[in-house]
């Protein structure tokens, strides 16, 4: 019966997220507050499919966050990581200090003890990581200043967890709970804190060393078994060994997956643990966003709705008045300022741990702590709605105006080209125009991006392209043709329309990631939409076609007509209906179409060797094509 009970609750949570996600992402409102909505629905509250139980799903499903910060971490080099001191130091420790004083001093003043204030004010400051993150990765949003700001304070609010957990005690009123234990059964339980500070440190050094002298071989010997199964649970085995080894020692275990994130970011198997562990963390991050609307506790709602309601949209106000204030004291623009502020505003999943350890620490009463948790899990629920108000509404009012940074370079040349956006596809475009003899102005946005070219000898200015003053500065007045290679397609279609209104001569040569960006693009004004795994893939399919024993000239003339067929087919769709009924029809009949002329004129013989070139055929078949024009003229 009880293996009966799993795959009941197994198949509950899967059908409610396969349900409710899709439907969400239709709306327009995101997979985050799709998994929320069917936990609501299948909770106690709802369809009652999921009760008590639900708050051991959420101890497993917490699981998703850790290795969230793993994934994160390899994606940070360790050197990139200190050019983020400033922003994680700075701006996270400000963000975690005021917004404590903050919210303590509302606590206080509505009747609170000081020490039940600071409790309150502490645990307030934390905001969720999966839910920021998950949504700024859904918007495209990562790259930009309110992300990068975000994950640096998110960052410095994992690192804060280690004093914060050894500072609570102290503000202790009466005698700690019997499950306070529970809590405190670490290896530093009951260390002076020089002696605990010595342990963290020695647990993060000996983590620092295993990863560049242990886990590296120990690596290449799995990957050398060529099973792919084994390398997966060798992963799986380090991450969760690493949690485990912070858990012990009183720390937040996502922080030690990050730091050994960080650790291997530069290590040959970082892109093969990539692929192995993001199935797992999309799959138990969907999990904890289910299990946090399972946990929102409507009794409490109902038994005091004013407070609850107080003590949501109180402490989402003044979160996010905070964070804006401190955005704009560090420069950010107004649009990112708003961002920042109201992403994170909300109330973190660490909320839940220190809630419960205060209780049985003896600072919290159950009777304190109770709406407390009900007000967190809504904070939680509301954000991701709040992310999309501020997306739809709030910024087409504002406008783009986001401020540097640091200001743009000034810019000293004009040259016929201007290349907006110098990452790994504008790099290659570059080259190539400069090996030609082109001359052109490198703009980029990312001040890190900048430092590192300029490491290697680029020329590139630093600033956002998006300005029409900066674009003058770059000559566009006389430039002949803007390539526009930005990462993000939001931008992108933004610079577009920029150059359309204020340069209508310039040539535009866009980067698209997909099918529909090309659409959008051409619907824009983008003279050249160049889809940047188009060529690549094409090139592929020469090489497929060469071993099976086409000649060359046949595969790389099919390739040419397919990019002909299939170039003028997008440009037809873009100009389409594609909300009408009709359209699939439309598009199915184009394909069939297109494949069978292809195939018609890519018949050959094979079995035939013409490497690297068969020019007498194509001599003799030019020849023959001429003949017959001359005598049909």
């Amino acid at each position: 019966m009880h293996g009966e009970d799993f795959f009941f609750r197994a198949f509950v949570y899967l059908a409610a997220a396969v349900a409710s996600v899709p439907i969400a992402s239709r709306l327009g409102l995101g997979s985050v507050l799709g998994y929320l909505v069917a936990g609501v629905a299948i909770g106690p509250f709802g369809l009652g499919l999921v009760g008590a139980e639900g708050t051991d799903v959420m101890h497993f499903a917490e699981f998703g966050v850790v290795m969230m910060l793993f994934l994160v971490g390899l994606e940070l080099e360790p050197d990139r990581l200190w050019r983020m001191r400033v922003p994680i130091a700075g701006l996270g420790g400000l963000q975690v200090a005021v917004t404590a004083a903050a919210l303590g001093g509302v606590a206080f003043a509505v009747g609170l003890s000081w020490q039940e204030a600071i409790a309150v004010g502490v645990v307030g400051a934390m905001s969720s990581t999966a839910i920021v993150l998950q949504s700024l990765a859904e918007r495209g949003q990562m790259g930009s200043a309110a992300g990068r700001s975000s994950f640096a304070v998110l960052l410095f609010q994992d690192i804060s967890v280690i004093p914060i957990l050894a500072f609570l005690p102290l503000l202790a009123t009466h005698a700690p709970a019997a499950s306070a234990e529970e809590h405190a059964e670490t290896w530093v339980h009951g260390l002076s804190p020089l002696a605990t500070a010595g342990v963290v440190i020695a647990t993060v050094a000996a983590l620092v060393v295993a990863g560049r002298t242990l886990v590296r071989p120990v690596l290449r010997a799995v990957a050398a078994t060529r099973l792919r199964e084994l390398f997966s649970a060798a992963a799986l085995l380090m991450v969760i060994g690493i949690a485990l080894l912070f858990t012990r020692i009183g720390l937040s275990p996502a922080l030690g997956t990050f730091v050994a994130g960080v650790v291997l970011a530069g290590s040959e198997y970082r892109h093969a643990l990539e692929s192995d562990l993001e199935p797992f963390k999309g799959l138990l991050l969907g999990l904890f966003f289910i299990s946090v609307g399972a946990s929102i506790d409507f009794a409490q709602v109902v038994a005091a709705p004013r407070a609850i309601a107080g003590i949501v949209f109180g402490t989402m106000a003044v979160k996010a008045l905070v964070l804006f204030g401190l955005a704009r004291l560090f420069g950010m623009g107004l649009d990112q300022s708003i961002v920042f502020g109201t992403g994170l505003s909300q109330v973190g999943e660490f909320a839940f741990v220190l809630l419960s350890f205060t209780v049985g620490a003896g600072i919290l009463t159950e009777a304190t702590a109770g709406p407390l948790v009900a007000s967190t899990a809504l904070t939680m629920a509301l954000a991701p709605l709040l992310g999309r108000f501020v997306e739809r509404v709030v910024l087409p009012r504002v406008g783009t105006k986001t401020a540097q940074t640091r200001a743009p370079d000034e810019i000293d040349e004009v040259n016929p080209v201007i290349v907006a956006g110098y990452g790994r596809f504008g790099q290659i475009v570059g080259r190539l125009l400069q090996a030609g003899g082109v001359g052109l102005t490198v703009l980029e946005y990312d001040a890190d991006q900048v430092e590192m070219l300029r490491k290697f000898g680029h020329k590139v200015f630093y600033g956002d392209a998006s300005r029409v003053d900066l674009l003058e500065a770059a000559g566009a007045a006389s430039a002949k043709v803007i390539v526009i290679a930005t990462d993000s397609p939001g931008p992108r279609l933004e610079l577009v329309h920029t150059v359309r209104e204020h340069f209508p001569h310039l040539t535009i040569v866009a980067r698209a990631e997909s099918r529909p960006d090309a659409y959008a693009l051409i619907e824009a004004g983008a003279h050249h939409v160049i889809r940047e795994t188009f060529d690549s893939s094409l090139s592929a399919g020469v090489a497929t076609l060469r071993t099976l024993g086409v000649r060359a000239h046949r595969a790389v003339r099919l390739a040419q007509r397919f990019r002909e067929h299939d170039e003028a087919f997008v440009r037809e769709v873009a100009a389409m209906d594609r909300e009408d009924s009709s359209f699939r029809d439309l598009v199915r009949g184009r394909i069939r179409e297109v494949e069978r002329v292809l195939r018609q004129d890519g018949a050959a013989p094979t079995g035939l060797d013409d490497d690297p070139w068969d020019t007498t055929t194509l001599r003799a078949e030019f020849g023959a094509r001429r003949d017959d024009d001359g005598a049909g003229g």
